[in-house]
């Protein structure tokens, strides 16, 4: 005779699919309208044509009058040639294909061959600065925020800047979530602060997030410092390390969807301790990256299953989810 056993009975819950709230990645609706580095300083030459991915295309970075860097669209919109293997001519940008000329304002004020240029033949021109040894573009036509302002005038700094190993596989949001985020300083990087979780604390404004928080870093290293992020893409931290002033002005790129680079500003007080305390600045900055390269490079981000201690992050979700996007340059670019 056939028998039928029957499973052992278990207390254990069925598991069930988690809520979740997906993530709009960088490209769906646009992209964020946000500062993002393209370039070191020391990159880019007087008289040098450079060529850059950036968002869904390509720019072109060149120094103008004064040496001042512009990005531009990178294909002339004559036939579609490359910029990028053009060359500055009298502070132009000239096509390596026809010879038009395009000024800084993105205008063609010259043809090869001497016909008038049409009326529409210019490029998108990106707002751009160079700041902390950096150039960053602004996806937008008009920049919404600034750059953070240090609470030292430069005359007074010590700095180094830097590009930070080979790109990581996520969007640029997905790094600058790591700040708000409590439970991750704390279990990654060993951050223990005075208080409790300082979810008060934290400053918001329309285009980003500020904290002030004491406590101590890996090694029992006391720490007082104020951090936050602007845009989706501009992380900066300054204050007290280890009896020191320290800063870290930090970009995340976006040369396509899915992928970003970072790049990073240490500063400390000028004086003779500035290259030992430099270096150690560059060491924490190459150790946290360190920490969180393996998971940002296999994350699928989404909002699942937060705790109180996600109060902040909660909130920077609900900011990024609600964050300006647009695309301008995309016709230009492609």
């Amino acid at each position: 005779m056939q028998q039928t056993i029957a499973p052992p009975s278990s207390t254990r819950t069925r598991p069930q699919p988690p809520r979740t709230q997906p993530m709009p990645p960088e490209g769906e609706g646009g992209f964020s309208q946000s500062w993002f580095p393209v370039a070191l300083s020391t990159d880019l030459a007087e008289g040098q044509v450079l060529g850059v991915p950036f968002l869904d295309g390509k720019i072109v970075l060149f120094r103008k009058e004064g040496g001042v860097p512009q990005a531009m669209s990178a294909y002339c919109p004559h036939i579609g040639a490359d910029l990028s293997v053009g060359r500055v001519v009298g502070h132009r940008v000239q096509c390596a294909f026809h010879h038009w000329e395009y000024d800084g304002e993105g205008v063609c004020v010259k043809t090869g061959i001497g016909d008038p240029p049409p009326r529409s033949a210019c490029l998108f021109v990106f707002p751009t600065q160079e700041r902390f040894g950096i150039i960053w573009v602004f996806n937008g036509e008009e920049p919404l925020f600034d750059l953070p302002a240090l609470p030292y005038p430069d005359a007074e700094l010590a700095s180094g800047s830097y590009r930070m190993g080979e790109p990581l596989h996520c969007d640029p949001w997905v790094f600058a979530a790591n700040t708000p985020d409590m439970q991750h300083l704390k279990v990654v990087h060993k951050i223990r602060f005075d208080a409790d979780d300082p979810h008060e604390l934290v400053r918001w404004h329309p285009h980003g997030m500020e904290f002030s928080y004491t406590g101590l870093h890996q090694g029992d290293v006391p720490i007082a410092n104020t951090a936050g992020i602007l845009g989706t893409s501009v992380f900066y931290r300054w204050g007290m390390y280890n009896g020191y002033w320290r800063c870290n002005v930090t970009g995340f790129s976006l040369p396509r969807p899915g992928r970003h680079e970072v790049f990073s500003c240490s500063l400390v007080r000028a004086g003779p301790d500035a290259p030992a305390q430099l270096a150690d600045v560059l060491a924490i900055s190459r150790r946290t990256v360190g920490e969180d390269k393996d998971i940002l490079n296999t994350i699928h981000y989404r909002q699942g299953l937060l705790t109180r201690a996600d109060t902040t992050l909660a909130r920077f979700l609900r900011y990024l989810r609600s964050y300006p996007r647009a695309h301008p340059s995309g016709p230009f670019i492609n």
